[in-house]
């Protein structure tokens, strides 16, 4: 009963620590244009500060992730991490200099990289029918705070006052609220997050059977769909066919894992060999595609509803309400899905729905025309489904990603994916911010892109499940015959 009650604590404390990042994006996002702009900051700065805060995100991230494969530890992770969170708001509540601006998203980044941390806590304490929910949960805290954001911009527009020498204005105070926001969140950390020993997930009994058991079905069993044989149950299911020789039997096992135990992924250049199975490249290209994607066209939504809307602060607020709203619908929905549909299927929604959206946009919003009405209608349609999208992608690829990647050092790991998705995160407002005059360009770009990333998930779909407990990755045919 203890340790459920810790549990409990634990994982609602990350509940709040992804309820706060969500909040800290969204009260800065819709905001940081003008306030730029008060600075006489070039309009290339909109990218730059964008992509700053994922920079040193993530080179954080993966330092992170193997700080707490080989601690098991998360706490201290996550304490000392925030502290970055607070120093860079409050340099954003500064706001000095367009450069100084700049200095505050770099700093503020770095505790980002946390979040490697929990989500490999969040794979080692989960089996593998519950991680997808577990991760939905999750993310839709971050929507939430998504939610809650723009909401918080409502009475924060309002404050104008001085603060001994620092001036708190709209642009000013989500820096100073952000800061105190993090500072609170210290003390909840301090006192209601525990460092818990996963217990496992078989008893005992259990895995000794498991493991008498053949590698290799035959019969009836053999015919069976891959998705229900090697989903954390105790079936297995043999190799995809015509690859046999990229996994190597259980009796090698214990030798296979002692050999990849002995030195880090950052000693051992062999143990990376895993970063580069088909599957695993697949899931972060569909990482870094769709968060390129996203973030170019957050950072063309903005000057597009400036120039053809008239949007101001309230109204970008408001329509980042609207979408936490929706993102948030979409996560319950693929937590309900996730229950009934394999997470390759999932995935393969995801992405459908995001090239309907690309194309929508690339017809009706690269070159706007009509009235208001007409053109507040194409924007509402493009939106509504490049979001809908998102939370079909994000879960079922996180989901997957940690299945086919070692639980060992799932710190490490999910620090990687979060860093191929911080180069996304960097690269899409820089292209979308030098292309905001020349949208043919960049939204053809992103439909190649996700044309690209259909391809690849058809021609690898028959990977993209979880290998079996009685296999780990071996030396391809190629690699033993050299």
């Amino acid at each position: 009963m203890e340790y459920q009650r810790k549990k409990k604590l634990t994982n609602f404390t990350i509940g709040l620590l992804f309820l706060s990042g969500g909040i800290e994006y969204a009260v800065i996002l819709p905001t940081i244009w003008a306030y730029l702009q008060t600075l006489h900051a070039e309009p290339y700065f909109l990218g730059l500060g964008i992509s700053a805060f994922s920079l040193t995100g993530l080179l954080a991230g993966p330092l992170f992730g193997h700080w707490s494969d080989r601690s098991q530890r998360t706490k201290a992770i996550i304490l000392f991490a925030n502290v970055f969170e607070i120093m860079g708001n409050f340099m954003y509540f500064m706001g000095i200099s367009k450069w100084l601006l700049l200095g505050s998203r770099l700093v503020a980044g770095v505790g980002t990289g946390a979040g490697a941390s929990i989500f490999g806590y969040l794979t080692r304490s989960t089996t593998s029918q519950e991680r997808a929910k577990v991760f939905a949960a999750v993310m839709a805290c971050r929507q939430v705070g998504l939610l809650i954001g723009p909401a918080c911009n409502l009475f924060l527009r309002l404050c104008n006052f001085r603060l001994g020498p620092f001036e708190v204005n709209k642009f000013t105070s989500p820096g100073l609220f952000m800061c105190l926001l993090w500072i609170l969140l210290q003390f909840v950390v301090a006192v209601m997050y525990y460092d818990l020993q996963p217990v496992p997930h078989l008893p005992l009994a259990a895995q000794q059977e498991e493991e008498r058991e053949p590698l290799v079905q035959h019969g009836a069993g053999q015919d069976e769909p891959a998705e229900h044989r090697g989903y954390g149950g105790t079936g297995q299911r043999t190799p995809p066919e015509g690859d046999e020789s990229r996994y190597v039997p259980n009796g090698h096992l214990a030798e296979e894992e002692g050999r990849v135990k002995e030195k880090s992924p950052f000693q051992n250049f062999s143990a990376m060999r895993e970063y580069l199975r088909e599957e695993v490249v697949v899931l972060l290209t569909a990482q870094f595609i769709t968060l390129f994607n996203q973030t170019a066209l957050e950072t063309m939504v903005t000057p597009i509803t400036q120039r053809y809307l008239s949007f101001g602060e309230l109204e970008n607020s408001i329509m980042y309400f609207l979408c936490g709203i929706e993102v948030i619908c979409g996560f319950f929905l693929v937590r309900c899905l996730s229950s009934r549909l394999p997470d390759r299927v999932v995935l393969v929604l995801g992405l459908v729905i995001c090239n309907v959206a690309c194309v929508w946009c690339l017809l009706f919003l690269a070159r706007p025309q009509g009235s208001f009405p007409i053109l507040l209608s194409e924007l509402v349609v493009g939106v509504f489904l490049q979001v809908l999208g998102l939370p079909f992608v994000a879960v079922s690829q996180v989901s997957l990603f940690s299945k086919v990647t070692a639980e060992r050092t799932q710190g490490f790991s999910q620090g990687l994916r979060r860093s191929v998705g911080g180069v996304a995160t960097i690269l899409g407002p820089l292209w979308a911010g030098g292309l905001t005059e020349n949208l043919y360009i960049m939204l053809g770009v992103m439909m190649g892109l996700l044309s690209l990333l259909m391809v690849m998930v058809g021609l690898s779909y028959s990977y993209l499940v979880e290998p079996p407990r009685g296999y780990v990755p071996g030396p391809s045919q190629e690699e033993r015959r050299s």
